[in-house]
């Protein structure tokens, strides 16, 4: 979809006026008034539309206009500044009320926004667009996307088409992270997804390929006992972006890849297990995040690692009971095999600490259905061993709309995961187990600053209340992570 920063609007295109509460019409919503002759105004007052955050109006073939229609969008309450979230959220309700309406083209009238503000909306115009219809093949044309183009109207659409480059670049991320995320197992499988990673060098990224070959040599038997049970091969993926001072220590983001997780020995109930191909949402999100950080140009050393493995059961699965070695040299006790995702990021944690020397590491993982019980679909957990790098997060978090909340890591709860035959257990059982499964991840960090989100929540959506994030693939976390680098480690 094209994007584009334009002085007047076209004839053809659906014109947003955005109004705040109580009906209150902005300056564009007045002018389009005094054009229409106060229909706009007649119809607002007519109904039940009050200018709410995200409410839609619409006046069809308004007299006095070539525009096929003005839609009114709720900005919320007027005389405070208006959050970029705000923006968002009414940008993306406007896209999506016109989305399948026929009508291709849709302009935003942005007088009184800054040049920013008016980049943001073209963002989220963006973000609010996705849609994952590579395998359908029998829709019909009038559930088709119609909007084809997207105009923001302003006088300084130069300076709008620059801030809009670096969000851009986001967006790339984002739906580079969604695509990755609603492909199905048997077409993304870890070398697949290997192969996708290493087409991001056209960006600028270096991307390293570990076979498990390699990996048997570096010791990773944790993240290769995972996948021992399946006919495709695991992947370590290294990707690095060096956009900082040479002498500047990376950064470091970690993604758990598990392409397929069928349990293993301890399977799964078939009732959901198809949504298991989406247990790789932490390592799309890594992939992602590096694709937006290359696009807008970073200037920061990072590096994103990927362990990728499938999860299946075969007479060469790992079993209950089995005691594996890690790359640390800690020894663990597998109880669970369908507990996988901590034994992929233990090696990977390790493997990236010990080589990159990083300041940072946060990792993401879909990982316990226990942080959906404990904070319902919208919030992921964040664990963390430095109070700096969670309120990073948090405050990154608060500006992005991707929304976390710090969990407790409990020294006392270290002793739950002691193994009788082992170093360290992989499960400990139902209680408190987001909190153990982060734990577990702490012995594997070798004092780095780290930080661990639990991304289950908020990877998929099946009922998205967000109008920029589609049901399905959520893209969640290349938004956060861009904003952290961005806010604590550039310039």
């Amino acid at each position: 979809m094209k994007v584009e920063f334009v002085k007047a609007a076209s004839d053809a295109a659906v014109v947003v006026v955005f109004v705040h509460e109580d009906r209150a019409l902005t300056p564009a919503a007045k002018a389009y008034d005094k054009k229409t002759k106060g229909a706009l105004a007649r119809a607002i007052n007519a109904g039940r539309f009050t200018g709410a955050k995200g409410q839609t109006l619409a006046l069809t073939a308004p007299a006095g206009l070539d525009n096929p229609q003005i839609l009114a969008v709720g900005l919320g309450a007027k005389g405070k500044a208006i959050e970029d979230l705000t923006l968002e959220a009414a940008a993306g309700a406007a896209y999506r009320a016109v989305a399948t309406s026929g009508f291709t083209t849709l302009a935003y009238e942005t007088e009184g926004l800054t040049s920013d503000q008016a980049a943001r909306i073209g963002f989220a115009s963006r973000l609010a667009s996705y849609r994952f219809d590579k395998y359908r093949t029998t829709q019909k044309p009038e559930a088709k996307p119609s909007i084809d183009a997207i105009q923001v109207v302003t006088d300084a659409a130069p300076a709008a088409k620059k801030a809009y480059g670096p969000l851009s670049a986001v967006a790339d991320g984002v739906f580079f992270t969604r695509d990755l995320v609603s492909e199905p197992a048997n077409v993304l499988y870890p070398d697949e997804f290997a192969k996708r990673c290493k087409a991001l060098e056209k960006l600028g990224l270096q991307v390293e390929v570990l076979t498990e070959a390699q990996m048997a040599k570096l010791g990773m038997r944790t993240l290769l006992a995972v996948g021992q049970g399946s006919s495709k091969e695991s992947r370590l993926v290294v990707i690095s972006w060096m956009g900082g001072t040479k002498t500047a220590r990376p950064v470091a983001f970690v993604g758990k890849g598990v392409c397929f997780d069928s349990g293993g020995l301890s399977l799964k109930p078939p009732e959901g297990m198809e949504d298991m191909k989406w247990d790789m949402g932490g390592g799309g999100a890594v992939a992602g995040l590096m694709c937006a950080l290359a696009g807008r140009k970073a200037k920061a050393n990072v590096i994103g690692v990927i362990g990728l493995v499938e999860n299946m059961p075969d007479g060469n699965a790992q079993r209950p009971g089995d005691v594996v070695v890690s790359m640390s040299g800690q020894t663990v006790e597998v109880l669970n095999t369908d507990a996988e995702g901590r034994l992929v990021l233990a090696d990977a944690l390790w493997y990236t600490q010990d080589r990159f020397k990083p300041k940072f590491m946060v990792d993401l993982a879909t990982l316990t259905g226990a942080m959906i019980v404990a904070l319902g679909n919208d919030f992921a957990g964040v664990f963390s061993n430095s109070d700096e790098l969670s309120d990073g997060i948090m405050a990154a978090s608060a500006a992005t709309g991707e929304r976390t909340w710090r969990m407790p890591l409990p020294d006392d709860y270290d002793r739950l995961i002691d193994a009788p035959t082992a170093d360290v257990k992989n499960t400990s059982g139902r209680a408190g187990g987001s909190i153990t499964a982060a734990l577990f991840l702490q012995r594997f960090v070798n004092k780095t600053p780290w930080a661990h989100l639990d991304i289950a929540p908020v990877a998929w959506k099946k009922d998205s209340k967000v109008s920029t994030v589609p049901d399905g693939a959520s893209g969640f976390g290349v938004r956060l992570l861009d904003r952290l680098v961005a806010d604590r480690f550039e310039g």
